[in-house]
Formats: structure tokens, sequence, C-alpha cells
């Protein structure tokens, strides 16, 4: 695009300082349309999997302003309100009857946050304050926040800040990556009870279907049936980050549905505003909820804008739309041809190691074409690589690169509105399989090239 904002001409804190970054002025649809008029096909909801309903939508827009006119903000220590009693409500029934309560929060981080402090509330409020472990795979991440961060089996995002981070423990990645079985996984946690002392899991914590770390990756059914006979047996909790996979992603409203396991614990987040308004949740079960009502009855735990009246109305009007429009069923429906489609149109491509995923959620791991298996080396990031030229011909996905093992295993990640008809999913394959050809071109070259890629 040519109109990009330098990070050095701007007031903004980026997140890279070297950068330059499009500047995108409006969005219809599953496009989005840069400052010079440049169209870009969104295939993953804005880039981080939020706006899943597509932009412009506007039911939503005229949500927010009607609740704006109205009341936008109430804080929630001291007020309850109308749009965050129904969308609560609504969402327990529709979505997770399974659950009994609903915090909402600003954002995924916040949503893990709570889940941490809920999970250690529950086994103090039970007398058991020895329980304050949280184990999670490795590779994995589930917020930015201090707490989420510590759970989070990324070393290559928690190396500055280990100092401030709580040393929970991690099942190896390896494991988690390429048991086909999920015995070895269990093998895993096993070890990480014994190690920790199962005294002290206070919870248990991953993605049903990972999202930005091994993108569409998700354990073996055998694993699932495993953790709910460890957590019987350990009386530790399972709690499931579902911020990504959440309200309809993967072709149910949560992905743990589909599952042989119910958490205790489960939390939402990109999907549930639809990317028209800052919301995300905590939902626990009542056996969890009961254990404070009977004893402090006090959560003491929250942000600002928990349960705003104007978030709290867009998400109502969000889980509406989705209703009426048979949204969760459309992906269900379409998901496996999606899937499929990407698979024909990237075979033969030697970049291409797997593609993985269930729903709109569908992640390709980028391997070495040296030997078709091994992560790419460091220094090519290649999943930046194969950002760019996305970008570069009209199509947004997402860059997924996750410390492993001491290595980066990359990939890309597509994940596109619920909304997205099938001649729009039809061009971002193509436009995904041109953009790998092109990335496995250069980075070819780059291999070949005498001294790089060793």
């Amino acid at each position: 695009m040519k109109a990009q904002v330098r990070a050095g001409h701007s007031a903004v804190l980026p997140r890279t300082t070297h950068d330059r970054c499009p500047e995108i002025e409006r969005g219809e649809g599953v496009w989005l349309y840069g400052a010079d008029g440049r169209e870009v096909l969104d295939a993953c909801s804005g880039g981080a999997g939020v706006a899943c309903l597509g932009h412009g939508v506007r039911q939503l827009v005229d949500a927010a302003a009607e609740q704006a006119d109205r009341v936008s903000y109430v804080y929630n220590h001291h007020f309850t309100n109308r749009p965050q009693e129904k969308l609560a409500a609504r969402l327990l029934e529709v979505a997770a009857p399974e659950m009994a309560r609903v915090r909402f929060v600003s954002g995924g981080s916040e949503a893990n946050e709570t889940a941490l402090r809920l999970a250690r509330s529950y086994h103090v409020e039970r007398g058991d304050e020895e329980r304050w472990r949280v184990a999670s795979p490795a590779p994995s991440y589930h917020g930015a926040t201090l707490g989420a961060l510590g759970l989070s089996g990324n070393p290559e995002l928690r190396s500055p800040y280990e100092e401030y981070l709580s040393p929970h423990p991690h099942l190896d990645a390896g494991a988690w990556r390429s048991d086909a079985s999920g015995e070895a996984l269990l093998d895993e946690l096993d070890r990480v009870l014994a190690d920790a002392g199962p005294q002290t899991l206070a919870a248990f914590v991953c993605e049903p279907v990972c999202a930005t770390n091994l993108p569409g990756h998700s354990p073996p059914e055998r694993f699932w049936e495993g953790l709910a006979e460890r957590r019987s047996r350990h009386r530790f909790l399972i709690c499931l980050n579902e911020v990504v996979t959440g309200i309809g992603r993967t072709g149910s409203w949560f992905a743990y549905r589909d599952l042989p396991v119910v958490p205790d614990i489960v939390t939402v987040g990109t999907g549930l505003g639809g990317g028209y308004a800052p919301l995300a949740a905590t939902l626990c079960r009542g056996h969890v909820y009961e254990a404070i009502a009977h004893g402090s009855r006090e959560f003491e735990h929250g942000h600002t804008w928990d349960g705003a009246p104007l978030s709290c109305a867009v998400g109502l009007a969000a889980l509406e739309y989705i209703e009426e429009h048979d949204l969760v069923q459309r992906v269900a429906a379409r998901g496996p041809a999606l899937r499929a489609e990407v698979e024909r149109a990237v075979s033969g491509n030697s970049i291409v190691g797997a593609v993985r995923g269930r729903g709109f959620l569908i992640g390709v791991e980028l391997v070495d074409p040296r030997d078709g298996s091994s992560p790419l080396p460091d220094e090519l990031d290649a999943a930046s690589l194969l950002f760019r030229t996305a970008i570069d011909r009209g199509l947004l996905v997402a860059a997924a690169r996750t410390g492993l093992d001491g290595r980066a295993c990359e990939g890309v990640l597509l994940a596109p509105a619920y909304t997205a008809g099938d001649d729009e999913l039809a061009e971002m394959v193509g436009r995904l399989a041109s953009a790998l050809a092109d990335a496995e071109s250069e980075l070819a070259a780059t291999l070949a090239a005498p001294g790089e890629g060793t």
C-alpha cells in the first residue's frame, strides 16, 4: 500500500519501531480499503479473528448508537444494566447451557486473567489454599497481561519478563504438537502433576483448537478423556481458553461442546462483540460460583469496562445477528469443504507441512523444504515473509510464530468472517496459494545461496 504511516513519524507507540503500517480507511463485508483506495480481502476477520460478522453491519452500528444515546458506561462495581443482564442470560441459554455465570470484560487477556483469579479463588474458598499452580501446554498463548503471560508456554514471548511471571509448569512442546494418540500427552500431564505435586495444581488451561500457536491444531479425543479422569482424581479445574474459538468460529457455539469433557471455566473473546465493541467474557459452572457464594461472597477482581452497557448492547446485537442468519450452522456446514479447498490449493508446495483446523479456523504450517518436516531457520522469519507476500496480493492473513524446542515453528492462519460468500472464500484460497508459491520461491532461493539457511 502507498498510504502507510512510518513508525518514526507517528505519535503512536507501535509494536515495531522500524516498520511502516498501512492505513485502513474503511471496511465493507470481507473487504478492507486503504487510504489510497487499494482493496484487501480480509481472510482473518480484521487480522485477529475479531470481525467475525464482516465490516459495516448496520444492525450492530445502530445498536451501539442507540445504547450510547441512553447510557454508554456505568461502573460494574456499583451498578448493573439491562444489556449486561440480557446478554449474560442469552449467552448461557443459547451458547453455553452447561455454564452458570458470566463476567464480561474488555478483551481476551482480561478474560484469561479473570479465569486465573477465579480458579485460585475457588480453591481458597474451599480451604484448599495450597493449590495455586496452573499447568498449560508449550507452546501456548493466553494473553499479554502478566498473569496470563505466565500461563503462556511460549519462551519468545516470556523471556523479557520472566522475573515478573509465576513459575507455572508446561507440558512438553513436542508431545503437544505431534502426539496422535493422546497417550504421550497424558504421560506429560502425569509428569507435570508428579513434579509440581498434584495437591498444588489449581487448574489446567489450554485451547481446544489452537489459534496463534500451532494454528488449527487440536489434541486427540483420548487426551480430553484422560484429562477429565485426572480432574476427578486430583481435583483441579479445567479452564478452556476459547477467546478465538468461541461464538461459532469452529462450527459450534463453543468448541468444548464437541469434546468429551465440560470445562469448569471457559473464556471467550474475539467474536463476542463481532468487531464492533471491545468485549470478552469468563464463564463458569455452578460449583465454581457456589464456592464463592457460600464462602466469602466476594470475587475481588475487575476491570474498568467490565459489563459496560455499550459493549454489552453490541454483544447482544451480535448474538442476535448470528442467530438470525444461522451463522454457526453456516460455519459448521462450510468449514470441512474450506479446509479441503485449502489442502488442494497448497498441495505440492514444498514449504507447506500440514493443513489443520475446524470450521472457519484453518492453519497452514510452514516447514523447511529441504526435508519437508523441520521448522525453517529462525533468521528467515518465514511467517512474516508470507504475511507480506499475502498483503502484496491483496490478502490479509495472520502470521503465527511459536517458540518450539529452541526453534520457531511457523505458520499462517485463516479465520474469515462467518458471512463470507463461497466466491469470496474461493478467492481467499486462491490468493493464499499464490502467496505461498511466491514465498516458496523466495525461500528456496535464500536457502540455496552459499552460507544461507544453515
